[in-house]
């Protein structure tokens, strides 16, 4: 295992380089696994061909599941109950609730729905925890 800041030889447990105290797989200068220099934006390495780009981490919540939600039943805020957003939410079911006497309200949060829905389907709006949703 290789530095991928500065391309120091660590051992397989080691939090930070010792060398220029880097967390461990931070840095995209060099191969982590044969030490080589890369191509800070280099998919595989071409001395060994390890791959160096990781996928990006996905959480559990779906993506079509909150865009769904947002959809339909975005005016009471439940897409953001289900991100894990429960400020927000609230913040849309009180709206909602107290002012569905009038007109205006209602229909900005679901105009406010609609538009999360559609960052949710681009992608643009991850959970609560900052994963992006699955498809």
């Amino acid at each position: 295992m290789f530095c991928r800041n500065c391309g120091a030889a660590m051992q397989p447990n080691q939090a930070v380089c010792l060398t220029c105290g880097t967390a461990a797989g931070a840095g995209n200068a060099f191969c982590p696994n044969c030490g080589q220099p890369v191509a800070p934006s280099a998919a595989v390495c071409v001395s060994c061909g390890v791959a160096l780009q990781q996928q990006p981490q996905t959480g559990s919540k779906s993506k079509i599941a909150a865009g769904l939600l947002a959809i339909f039943l975005g005016q009471l805020g439940i897409h953001n109950f289900y991100l894990g957003y429960t400020k927000k939410a609230v913040i849309q079911l009180l709206i909602t609730l107290l002012l569905s006497w009038t007109f205006v309200a209602p229909t900005v949060v679901w105009i406010w729905a609609i538009v999360e829905a559609v960052k949710i389907f681009q992608g643009k709006l991850p959970d609560a925890n900052g994963m992006a949703l699955s498809d």
